[in-house]
């Protein structure tokens, strides 16, 4: 299972928004797909349409050895695509994960278990956006970052403090994890600042940025209320296709293509 978490401890950059229609996206193509809610706020599940009640086990359960990812994933009615949901419970997390042993390693440790790896060809983390406990365990059992930036004036200064985490988790958790790509979203092209920060960007990050943007779009706002990804929504939207185009994108950037079935 390839393991890709999403983070960027700034909010408000579209990264659920980015988890669940990718997610959705290589679902559509056939891979055998896990979204992992890993934010306490648990935007990623109803995203897709998993209500509170339905939430019987949920990424907490995981963290804290509660239950099986068996137990906990629940599929949504997008075909290929299962949610390891979150819930309220999740915020106490990084508390309590404090005094636990091999505490950054606890969701690595579940997923690594040979029922998990072998039920799904790839796995997307959407992280909380900090950079407490709970991210940390995401980067720690990730094979690769993929890193919403939105066309804002200070996005590179938070930029380059999740850079230098990850570093650190290079260092000291998980020498192979590598960042993917970052892509640029909430791209308004009549704004003259936002093609300022996508040049400022792309000059110093070269081709590690996608050359697919995701633009600020209605239909990408919408969908969440109606407990759908934006592709289900509106798939001839214009933030539907450029998801579908940055998903195309991803595949070829993965550390292991693999052929869905």
């Amino acid at each position: 299972m390839i393991r890709v978490a999403i983070a960027n401890q700034k909010g408000g950059v579209g990264k659920t928004t980015s988890a669940i229609n990718i997610a959705t996206a290589f679902a559509a193509s056939g891979w055998k797909t896990l979204l992992i809610d890993l934010d306490p706020q648990g935007n990623a599940s109803t995203g897709v349409g998993v209500a509170t009640a339905d939430r019987e086990f949920s990424s907490y359960d995981l963290l804290m050895g509660e239950a099986v990812l068996a137990e906990c994933a629940v599929s949504t009615r997008i075909r290929n695509l299962d949610l390891l949901p979150a819930t309220v419970d999740l915020s106490g997390a990084e508390v309590e994960l404090v005094s636990v042993a091999e505490r950054a390693e606890r969701l690595r440790s579940a997923l690594s278990h040979p029922a998990a790896a072998s039920a799904y060809d790839i796995c997307f983390i959407d992280c909380p956006p900090s950079l407490g406990l709970l991210t940390l365990n995401a980067l720690t059992a990730a094979d690769s970052l993929f890193v919403p930036l939105q066309c804002e004036f200070f996005a590179l200064e938070g930029l380059s403090q999740l850079l230098q985490t990850v570093e650190r988790v290079q260092q000291r958790f998980n020498p192979q994890l590598g960042i993917v790509g970052v892509a640029l979203t909430m791209f308004d092209k009549r704004n003259r600042l936002t093609d300022q920060v996508s040049d400022d960007v792309r000059g110093i990050l070269g081709k590690l940025v996608f050359d697919t943007v995701i633009p600020r779009n209605v239909r990408l706002s919408e969908a969440p209320s109606h407990g759908l990804p934006a592709l289900i929504y509106d798939q001839f939207c214009t933030g539907s296709r450029a998801y579908i185009e940055l998903a195309r994108e991803l595949i070829e950037r993965l550390p292991e293509r693999r052929i869905a079935a």
